[in-house]
């Protein structure tokens, strides 16, 4: 079982390793759904020694993306790589709200020798079943997903669905509004290993939050 916490400043970074975090995702503008964080934000998180996947995302608003968009995402992977994150988080989809493939095929390639996290950019594609297995096809590590819902908790009939579907294809990661009180809820009642979360208060990931949360899930995990 893995915890991974959502993080867009220093002060989060440290809050997510101290409480026992396995892993960040870094970003900037969480007011935004989070964008691609700078590269000086970036290299600190890399060498506090917790495992890094960094966002990809250019610009907020919809994940349908231009070709300068598209080359910039290219582009902004490559320098996750270069200062030493493991993995990297994004996604992409038509206007019709099916899974850019020809985008994802190129992202894929782009993030060879990384871990790769499709965003919950499927959260609003219009087939998530089909979806799902475009992704698969594509050989993401992992989705975020809330299953199409406004929390994690709230989707927790699809999330299981998803995590049947996969059958260990891909690791289905449920995210959004995750907390202390429902997080071994979320993994028990939808058969998930991994969880998501930012977990914050007063602005930050909170250290205490983090802890409380892996304490939850830690009797599920040892079953």
């Amino acid at each position: 079982m893995k915890l991974e916490v959502c993080c867009a400043d220093w002060e989060s970074v440290l809050a997510a390793k101290a409480g026992g975090a396995q892993r960040i995702e870094l970003c900037e503008a969480l007011e935004l759904d989070g964008l691609t964080p700078q590269s000086g934000l970036i290299e600190k998180a890399v060498a506090s020694g917790i495992r890094v996947h960094v966002l990809i995302r250019p610009r907020e608003g919809d994940f349908v993306y231009n070709k300068e968009e598209r080359i910039l995402m290219e582009q902004q992977i490559a320098s996750a790589r270069r200062l030493g994150a493991r993995g990297v988080v994004w996604g992409a989809l038509t206007a019709e709200g099916d899974i850019d493939m020809p985008l994802c095929r190129r992202l894929m390639e782009a993030s060879q020798g990384l871990s790769v996290t499709f965003h919950r950019a499927f959260d609003v594609c219009r087939k998530p079943q089909q979806a799902l297995e475009d992704i698969i096809q594509l050989g993401c590590n992992r989705l975020l997903t809330s299953g199409q819902a406004a929390s994690a908790r709230e989707g927790i009939p699809l999330l299981r669905q998803l995590v049947g579907q996969a059958a260990g294809r891909i690791i289905i990661m449920p995210g959004a509004g995750v907390s202390p009180q429902n997080a071994a809820q979320i993994l028990s009642e939808t058969g998930a290993t991994e969880i998501h979360g930012s977990l914050r208060m007063g602005g930050h990931t909170s250290e205490a939050m983090v802890r409380e949360v892996v304490q939850a899930i830690s009797p599920y995990c040892c079953q």
